[in-house]
């Protein structure tokens, strides 16, 4: 158990601290919900109700869905394009592993390098096609919630104008909500590609070592 717990602590503690701060929101977003509902003199709902409301399904995928987008661009984009001195790009003059093709003779090849064919084609490429996967199905789970939301709030304003999803994917209000979270992903990634150039964390994956010079690029 300590062997698996030393092996895979990164991703335990990112999950445990996720959970985490996903049932913060969603405790504080349903009695968010109910101190709007009570404005409206509405009885407030329970927690299981809130759960499959447009306001916490909104609230929960126009967040995941920036992540998701952010992220699969940066691994598309960190193929071909450069920062000098960054920790976050490949080295400039020199070609490395993640370039290379793929062995399948080589001891634990995944099964679709040792396959070949279009499966190892797919296979090559499927990092950045789970991004863009789950991009779009956040995208559409964030706007069937903001749908859900919009309506809900018609209701509550005694106005008989509802949107179906299609009319919603038109609204200023989708895209504001997406477009702000987007800019502050891809802003989050520019800081980390930018200051690894002159700033130093020791001990971490994501830092070049600390006596490096400004211009060395990449990790090692």
């Amino acid at each position: 158990m300590k062997k698996r717990l030393r092996e895979n602590g990164l991703s335990l503690v990112l999950l445990v601290i996720t959970i985490l701060v996903l049932g913060g929101q969603l405790v504080v977003g349903w009695y968010n919900f109910n101190d709007e509902l009570s404005d409206f003199g509405r009885p407030p709902i329970p927690f299981s109700a809130y759960l499959t409301s447009g306001h916490c399904i909104e609230a929960v995928f126009e967040n995941w869905e920036s992540e998701f987008l952010q992220m699969g661009l940066y691994v598309v984009l960190t193929i071909s394009l450069y920062q000098k001195g960054s920790a976050e790009s490949k080295k400039l003059d020199e070609s490395e592993e993640v370039d290379r093709e793929p062995n399948p003779n080589r001891p634990g090849a995944p099964w679709p390098v040792r396959r070949g064919g279009w499966v190892l084609k797919l296979y090559k490429n499927s990092l950045s096609i789970a991004f863009f996967s789950l991009f779009a199905l956040s995208f559409v789970f964030h706007a069937l919630g903001g749908m859900k939301e919009y309506n809900t709030e018609q209701i509550l304003k005694g106005k008989n104008e509802v949107l179906t999803f299609w009319q919603f994917l038109g609204t200023n209000e989708l895209w504001f909500q997406s477009l702000q979270n987007w800019q502050s992903e891809f802003l989050s990634v520019l800081s980390m590609v930018v200051l690894s150039v002159f700033l130093r964390q020791k001990g971490s994956s994501q830092s070049k070592p600390v006596d490096a010079p400004d211009s060395e690029t990449g990790e090692e």
